[in-house]
């Protein structure tokens, strides 16, 4: 796959502070300039001003400067302008106004993370101790950015840009509102949801395991309760391990583990999921909120304010 990794996003938000405060809690590293890190991905969420909510901008690493040019040829194809300087390419949306930056650079190589050993019936694999889950007392910080999540108010052609135009592949669907996109091997690096009104939904961060999922969010529950949105499950589509919180600005932000991996395209089927299939295989139901966020009408009022 020509493409290989989602190396940053940048949100815009109205209090930018305020924001910033909520992903340093979450475990992120502030880097200046409204930059956060992660402790394999480096730079890797930008926190700017706008007006309302929005995903502003993905950056995606590309192997080769012919890469890009075939990216150019596909979106020209679709009648989607796009800059070509040095080793960056960059193009946007119609539908949202996100700005896309393919960016030739090195492979991210993790460093393997030892499996945490887990005791099961007929496998006493951890005897004499107690589970290291319990134990850890430092902060959790997330390993990398893993995904974000767009509403789009035309599903097919926001779809169109990040797969037919910037090449990433579709794992799964969401039938006929939402479509699971990767730009490596994780299941999906970017999911496109049909909405009345484009905005971030949320933002995903891997951590070690279940037992980081559960630290971190009980950590960021603790004197804030109205952070919490939805968990602990695991989805079905990614079969990842999940954990919803929002920030102050109404973006969700996910704690997750164990997702899905796809390293031969040949071996992979994308289904269209319906019904919880689409949202989760065990959990507590996800609730109103978590599909049409509380602050959807203000949005929607937003985007047809003379003011803007």
């Amino acid at each position: 796959m020509a493409l290989h990794r989602l190396t940053s996003i940048t949100m815009g938000v109205p209090h930018v502070a305020e924001t910033a405060a909520y992903y340093t809690d979450f475990g992120l590293v502030p880097d200046g300039d409204g930059w956060f890190t992660t402790q394999d991905g480096g730079r890797q969420l930008r926190i700017v001003h706008a007006p309302t909510r929005r995903l502003v901008e993905v950056r995606v690493g590309a192997d080769t400067p012919d890469d890009l040019a075939a990216a150019a040829s596909r979106l020209k194809r679709l009648g989607i302008e796009s800059i070509t300087e040095g080793e960056t390419l960059s193009a946007y949306d119609k539908a949202t106004a996100v700005r896309a930056v393919l960016e030739v650079l090195p492979r991210l190589a993790q460093d393997p993370v030892p499996a945490t050993v887990y005791n099961g019936p007929g496998r006493p694999e951890r005897t004499g101790a107690r589970a290291p889950g319990i134990l850890r007392t430092g902060r959790v910080r997330p390993r990398k950015l893993g995904h974000a999540v767009v509403g789009t108010t035309d599903f097919d052609t926001t779809t169109a840009f990040f797969r037919d135009g910037l090449g990433f592949k579709a794992s799964d669907y969401i039938k006929d509102h939402g479509a699971f996109l990767r730009c490596s091997t994780d299941h999906h690096n970017i999911l496109v949801l049909a909405a009345p009104v484009t905005f971030l939904h949320h933002s995903s961060w891997q951590v070690d395991d279940i037992d980081e999922v559960g630290r971190g969010a009980t950590a960021m529950l603790e004197d804030h309760p109205e952070r919490h949105v939805w968990g602990l499950g695991r989805h079905h589509a990614g079969s990842n391990f999940f954990w919803y919180l929002k920030d102050p600005a109404g973006n969700f932000s996910e704690y997750y583990s164990d997702m899905d991996c796809i390293v031969d395209d040949q071996l992979w089927s994308p289904e269209a999921l319906e019904g919880a299939k689409g949202l989760f295989t065990w959990g507590p139901p996800p609730p109103p909120s978590f599909l049409a966020p509380d602050d959807l009408a203000a949005l929607m009022t937003g985007t047809h304010s003379p003011t803007r």
